[in-house]
């Protein structure tokens, strides 16, 4: 079955890795692909240069050339007679007369030709007394250059040559242009896959679990620093949750220890039967704090999962509440723990009504409010309070309790510490209490502030945003 699996995952893996982009294969393309494009641009202008510069040359030499006929012609009917003697098979040579007709051609026969006082450079030199003109064959491929002077008689003459074109230049040569861009196309790959391959090697030598920021690319560096972040905040968070399940465990364990001694004795009948009420009390109270502890560690999950996913529909709608009732009805709702730990808790303030989420808000009051009376002193106090300061909804617990240390303060927020361990398990805390009030407090866009002195009290300010305010009493 195992093998089987394996064999079935394996192609999976392997077609999703080739729908994968690269890369360096697309540097590699990319390169490519501009330099042949790069290296046929550069062979098609240089034909067109090279056309350009045979055109010119070609017109400078039939310009001299007109000027040598034009010096040899009298103007008289003799004229025909003498460019007889300049007949070449690579210059053509046409007489025309003042009224278009062509008198003499050295390559055509004069009768079927047409009038050529339409033609540009014979107006032109009809006109001004030398025209020029260049014409494309669509058909042949060739520039056929044209040089025109008029003489003294009217008539005129022009001399003519064929160029090639760039098109038929390049058509002329195509197994030397095909040799060279076949040439030019396989050093640009060449030179494309060796470029690919080092701008690539610096990213593929990046180390994941341990990036740094300045082994690669300048425009990389953001992404280093923040898979950098990524993987310290994974270790924050993987060590967290281990030092969170040793001491869920160890919690755990220490009441449970508790409840199992305690039943042992009852169920074996070694407890006397007037103990059996003080075992079966201390079995309730180890079981009531055991609940207490998994009720507190499951508020925790669903704030973290809230933070994680972004998603606060896990704790509870939101709703206007009155946080000047909260902190009354937790006050009502602790005064006989207070009273059993000889504290006084009294509620004072304003109604002032915030949107958020009532069983978190009466949970951050109520646990702020329980954590003062656990660690106050007998005939200490706890006042907690509702008001609004400067636009902004606060809360206020303060109490008479030892204090904090000035090194702990920072620290009394983080799960399951305890500023004094011992005294924590003699008082019932699960150490979550203030973690729960620091998530609520952040879910709701609120600042914690705690102001500490040994021997003379403790005061916690939860201060929400302004924005979260709805109404006051007097509205």
């Amino acid at each position: 079955m195992s093998d089987t699996a394996t064999t079935d995952t394996t192609p999976t893996e392997d077609a999703r890795a080739r729908r994968q982009p690269s890369l360096a294969r697309r540097f590699f393309v990319a390169l490519a692909v501009l330099s042949a494009v790069a290296a046929v641009a550069v062979l098609v202008c240089s034909s067109l240069i090279y056309q350009s510069a045979s055109v010119d040359d070609a017109g400078k030499m039939l310009e001299r050339e007109c000027r040598i006929v034009r010096s040899a012609l009298s103007g008289s009917d003799v004229d025909v007679m003498r460019l007889t003697s300049f007949a070449s098979q690579d210059v053509r040579v046409t007489l025309v007369a003042s009224d278009g007709n062509v008198l003499y051609d050295n390559q055509n026969n004069v009768a079927e030709m047409p009038n050529h006082a339409d033609r540009p450079e014979i107006a032109q030199a009809l006109q001004t007394g030398a025209g020029a003109a260049e014409r494309d064959s669509e058909t042949s491929g060739y520039v056929s250059i044209y040089r025109a002077v008029r003489l003294s008689n009217g008539n005129v003459v022009r001399l003519a040559v064929d160029r090639d074109g760039a098109m038929t230049a390049i058509k002329h040569d195509m197994l030397l242009v095909c040799t060279v861009v076949a040439a030019v196309v396989l050093l640009c790959w060449a030179a494309s896959r060796l470029v690919a391959d080092r701008l690539v090697a610096p990213i593929d030598a990046i180390d994941p679990a341990d990036p740094e920021p300045h082994s690669s690319y300048v425009e990389l560096e953001p992404l280093i620093e923040r898979i950098s972040d990524q993987v310290e905040e994974l270790r924050g968070a993987d060590l967290m949750r281990r030092e969170f399940t040793s001491n869920v465990t160890h919690e755990l364990k220490t009441p449970l220890s508790s409840i199992q001694g305690a039943a042992e004795l009852i169920r074996d009948g070694i407890a006397r039967p007037e103990d059996v009420p003080e075992f079966a009390g201390r079995i309730y109270d180890e079981a009531h704090h055991m609940t207490e502890l998994v009720n507190d560690i499951l508020t925790l999950s669903k704030l973290d999962e809230s933070e994680r996913s972004g998603d606060q529909g896990l704790l509870g709608s939101v709703e206007p509440v009155d946080l000047g009732r909260t902190v009354s009805e937790v006050a009502r709702r602790l005064a006989p723990a207070a009273e059993a730990a000889g504290v006084e808790i009294a509620a004072t303030g304003e109604s002032c009504v915030v949107r958020g989420m009532p069983h978190l808000l009466d949970e951050l009051v109520y646990n702020l409010c329980d954590n003062a009376i656990r660690y106050n002193r007998e005939g200490g106090f706890v006042d907690v309070s509702a008001r609004i300061e400067d636009g902004r909804p606060v809360v206020v617990v303060a109490d008479s309790g030892r204090g904090i240390p000035t090194a702990q303060q920072g620290k009394v927020f983080e799960r399951f510490y305890r500023v004094d361990a011992s005294r924590s398990r003699d008082t019932g805390g699960t150490g979550l209490g203030l973690a729960i009030v620091k998530h609520a407090a952040m879910l709701h866009g609120a600042e914690l502030t705690l102001d500490s002195e040994e021997g003379r009290g403790t005061t916690i300010c939860v201060r929400f945003p302004a924005e979260s305010l709805v109404s006051t009493l007097g509205e």
